[in-house]
């Protein structure tokens, strides 16, 4: 063998090594006038720019970003682990920011971002009383779906807003809530603290924190009578053919573990129950939402695109012993026997209109009994991880209790 082809075969073999060991190759982050292409997050970046002030929380190094809007409710819009050229991780929608606004929701995306609910039921804040829970009567409030949010303080590491509202509740009940949310950027060091993981130098992450108080700012308790709030995190993301979201749970002495009929039953072939993990696809292309009940759900939540080698962790405060309120379109059942963790796959409508495609990983506090003056307080974090798939799969292992060939392998 001549000296050439052995030194063309060595290089072949580095190269394929290095595929192998990001996953998938990487496609050209930038067009042939050197601007960033859609999917990166300097294209979200410089989107955003065009339509907000948006903030840039960015860890030591500076490859690792998180974008947060006042403007648009407090959002987290996107992060990145990899700097202006590296995936962007939220799912934005671009055509919302330049529509006129539409009184039942504006979806402008978000990969977090705090909904309070409950949504329908008894005590609803999306339903006026007495109206009918169905869509022409369903509508989200303006301080959490189109108006500003106040900032309080902000640096490169945190920002801290606050946001007055006067909501009515399905009860026929005023509440007059106030709601802070401080969103901090997590170095490496407190990612592996916070999930018990080591971070070699074969990955990359991006790692934040919504830290999320509720306050009842009126003159009376909140209880049954008068109808509760709760706070909801929602995180937004692309979907691909070869996403699947993880849910483990856990051994409580209950028959049910999961709500899988928010939208009609999910399909047999797109859930499945393993070894006290719930298996989700989430593709984009069939629309359906599930939850965790409060005494089976973990403070966890992930999901692995195979197709670009990523994998999410969501980890958030659970109370296996709350009471979470349920949030279905409808009043006939116990209004305080809700889940405390969601996931949704979006896909077309019966008209064959499409939001999306995206998917979510939601996470929910407990009904929020408050006094006059009391605080409750929810916390969600979002991790990503991208690299050597040896690497990452030691991390879904630790902190989901799964690998990622059963991930990859559940659905085939």
């Amino acid at each position: 063998m001549s000296i050439k082809l052995n030194h063309a075969l060595i290089i072949i073999t580095a190269t394929l090594s290095s595929c192998q060991m990001s996953g998938k190759k990487e496609a050209a982050a930038t067009d042939s006038a050197g601007k960033y292409v859609q999917g990166t997050y300097g294209y979200d970046l410089d989107f955003l720019k065009k339509n907000d002030s948006v903030f840039i929380l960015t860890n030591t190094g500076g490859s690792s970003q998180v974008v947060v809007s006042a403007k648009y409710q407090g959002k987290v819009f996107t992060s990145t682990a990899d700097g202006l050229k590296g995936r962007s991780f939220g799912w934005i929608n671009y055509k919302t920011f330049k529509a006129d606004t539409d009184s039942h929701m504006n979806a402008y995306g978000s990969e977090n971002r705090l909904w309070l609910g409950p949504e329908g039921g008894k005590y609803s804040l999306f339903f006026k009383p007495g109206t009918k829970m169905e869509f022409p009567y369903w509508h989200t409030p303006k301080a959490f779906d189109t108006e500003a949010w106040k900032v309080i303080t902000a640096n490169a590491k945190k920002v801290m807003l606050t946001k007055d509202m006067d909501l009515q509740n399905y009860a026929g009940t005023q509440l007059k809530i106030k709601v802070d949310r401080d969103i901090s950027i997590l170095e490496n060091a407190a990612i592996e603290i916070e999930l018990g993981i080591k971070i070699d130098d074969k990955i990359k992450a991006v790692g934040f924190q919504a830290d999320n108080a509720l306050t009842n700012n009126g003159s009376f308790e909140w209880d049954t009578k008068t109808g509760v709030p709760c706070m909801w995190n929602l995180d937004m993301f692309t979907p691909s053919p070869k996403v699947v979201i993880i849910i483990p749970y856990n051994d409580a002495a209950t028959a049910k573990i999961a709500t899988t009929d928010y939208f009609g039953q999910i399909p047999a072939d797109r859930i499945v129950f393993k070894n006290n993990i719930l298996f989700f696809k989430a593709d984009g292309k069939s629309r359906g939402k599930l939850g965790i009940t409060p005494k089976r759900a973990m403070p966890v939540i992930g999901s692995y695109d195979a197709e670009n080698n990523v994998l999410t962790i969501a980890k958030f405060d659970v109370d296996n012993k709350g009471l979470y309120l349920n949030q279905e379109w409808r009043t006939d059942r116990e209004p305080l026997s809700g889940d405390a963790v969601n996931a949704y796959n979006d896909g077309p409508l019966a008209n064959g209109s499409q939001m999306g495609p995206f998917y979510e990983i939601e996470s929910v506090s407990p009904a929020a009994f408050l006094k006059p003056g009391g605080v409750m307080h929810h916390r969600h974090q979002v991790y990503h991880f991208i690299g050597d798939k040896a690497s990452l799969n030691n991390i879904a292992q630790k902190v989901l209790g799964v690998s990622l060939a059963d991930a990859e392998s559940v659905f085939k």
